[in-house]
């Protein structure tokens, strides 16, 4: 699965928020309760997801990057992740699960992609291992659908991201919930939750190439 390029599953250009729509209106018809993995890389970005999604499913957010770098600031996202998910009243309960820390799963591929630009082959293929690792402890868990905030941040490519999760999905066996989260003031939902709750916003997307690319001689 992580030796995959992105070429082999790329798809047409779609309106992914309105694959999402149609997903929810199907399950609100249905009557019956779904229940959701969400993958989630920090509090700010799950902050607008969960507020969403929680009217139609039954979430429990999974925390797994093993790209982030330093090891302080996995710890700190998890933290702050949890604390969201305490503190905010969404219409059903969230539940939290946080992931190992395994920097070598991420480094194994990522150091012979170092010089790739950000949102590049190095970025896809991190999507990639979290996306898999979420779907295959959702079909152990018994999950009916997976996800990923990741679509929330207008630097990441709804595309690509989409792509990436169908093509997971098709090789564990679970349903992938098509999202672009960012869409209808999403990402703008988002920052306004992250003030309202104080939440740490960190200023890079979390592993030390994209540290490096923030640094001031870099810029």
């Amino acid at each position: 699965c992580l030796s995959a390029s992105i070429s082999s599953c790329k798809m047409d250009k779609v309106n992914f928020q309105k694959k999402l729509e149609e997903t929810i209106e199907k399950i609100e018809a249905s009557g019956k309760n779904y229940s959701l993995m969400l993958h989630s890389c920090c509090g700010p970005c799950s902050s607008y997801v969960i507020e969403y999604l929680s009217s139609y499913f039954d979430i429990t957010v999974y925390y797994y990057n093993p790209n982030i770098y330093p090891p302080e600031e996995f710890d700190l996202r998890a933290k702050e992740q949890k604390r969201f998910i305490e503190e905010f009243p969404a219409k059903r309960k969230v539940n939290f699960i946080e992931g190992s820390y395994e920097p070598e799963k991420f480094l194994a591929f990522a150091e012979a992609l170092k010089d790739e630009p950000e949102r590049g082959k190095r970025c896809h293929k991190c999507y990639r291992l979290r996306l898999y690792e979420t779907a295959l402890l959702a079909k152990k868990m018994g999950f009916d659908y997976f996800t990923t905030t990741l679509s929330i941040s207008p630097q990441k490519d709804s595309q690509v991201l989409n792509a990436i999760g169908a093509d997971v999905a098709g090789e564990c066996g679970i349903k992938y919930l098509f999202s672009d989260f960012k869409k209808k003031d999403g990402y703008k939902r988002s920052g306004e939750l992250s003030k309202e709750y104080g939440m740490y916003r960190q200023n890079y997307c979390g592993c030390e190439y994209s540290l490096k690319s923030r640094a001031p001689e870099n810029s």
